[in-house]
């Protein structure tokens, strides 16, 4: 059953975004509901202004590829769990695809393909070895933008921490899904000039301010290191994983200064699971249009939205006070 999970999800990418064939009569995309205002809490104790911690922690934390605009899954995802019992397996695909839904991303039915491997292993380190060499192709394509690089590579093979993972995204034309960026050895029909070898994308408005090209997520693994996990419950390890598949975020983040579930291994009594910061966060990048040339208005647009989510929290709370 790995073996067949992992030759799935590890397969090469097909030419459009995402990887997963849709199922023959899917269910209707229905919109997520208006989010409840987000309250960050008293932040401002510490002496920074508000908008400047928000950007802060967006920097922190994400992690877009070698001069790419931050990823997300487009509109599906398929979540497959290996070496772990079914009951916690459940759990953790459950919990996903429900954080998932809430952002607008539709979770696969069972059976599906899964483009998300959750893997479990007392030997992660040996797993990721196997994995990124006998499978180089499929964690690096070659096509520009699509990974973090050979060294960060290095460092998820190498990584000493309970979870460790790599992510795999494609720049590709927003309004027809089709991959914008050449992947080597893959060519149109006739293969016979220069043009065959690079995709083609049809510019529906020319601007010097905005793109059409955007990044999405299509592959992600996760390992989980089992002998560390003692520490943590069932909530606080889903939510985790949660955090890392839905989002590009940098494993060698720093985020003491904040209440986040990235900082549970090191304080599990801190968050028992996505906090208000990471709920603001995964709602600013789905709701971020990321149509901007310039690479930092990506981040921008993030931190004005948790800014904007904290604002309307604030407000409400006046009002109720009144």
């Amino acid at each position: 059953m790995v073996a067949l999970a992992l030759a799935a999800l590890l397969a090469v990418a097909p030419a459009s975004v995402p990887q997963q064939t849709p199922p023959q009569n899917p269910p209707p995309q229905s919109q997520p509901a208006d989010p409840a205002p987000v309250d960050l809490g008293e932040v401002e104790v510490t002496g920074r202004p508000l908008d400047s911690l928000i950007r802060s922690f967006v920097d922190e934390v994400a992690a877009p590829n070698r001069r790419r605009g931050i990823a997300r899954w487009d509109d599906r995802i398929c979540i497959g769990v290996a070496n772990l019992r079914t009951e916690p397996a459940q759990y953790i695909v459950d919990r996903v695809s429900t954080v998932a839904e809430d952002l607008g991303v539709i979770p696969g039915e069972p059976g599906c393909a899964p483009n998300v491997i959750i893997i479990a292993s007392d030997d992660p380190d040996g797993l990721a070895r196997q994995l990124t060499e006998e499978r180089r192709r499929a964690f690096r394509m070659g096509g520009s933008g699509m990974d973090r690089g050979g060294a960060a590579l290095e460092a998820f093979v190498n990584a000493d921490t309970p979870v460790r993972w790599w992510q795999v995204s494609m720049p590709a034309n927003s309004e027809t899904g089709e991959r914008a960026t050449r992947i080597p050895g893959e060519c149109r029909d006739p293969c016979q000039s220069p043009e065959d070898y690079a995709p083609v994308i049809s510019t529906f408005a020319a601007s010097r301010l905005s793109t059409q090209i955007v990044d999405y997520i299509f592959r992600t693994v996760v390992i989980l290191d089992i002998d560390q996990l003692d520490g943590v419950s069932g909530q606080q390890l889903a939510d985790y994983v949660a955090m890392v598949t839905l989002a590009q975020i940098d494993p060698e983040a720093d985020t003491s200064r904040y209440a986040s579930i990235l900082n549970v291994f090191e304080a599990p009594e801190t968050a028992d699971g996505l906090t208000e910061w990471d709920t603001a966060y995964l709602r600013g990048l789905y709701d971020a249009e990321r149509t901007r040339k310039n690479l930092h208005a990506g981040t921008t647009e993030i931190a004005d939205s948790i800014y904007q989510a904290h604002q309307q929290a604030r407000a409400a709370e006046a009002g109720e006070e009144e």
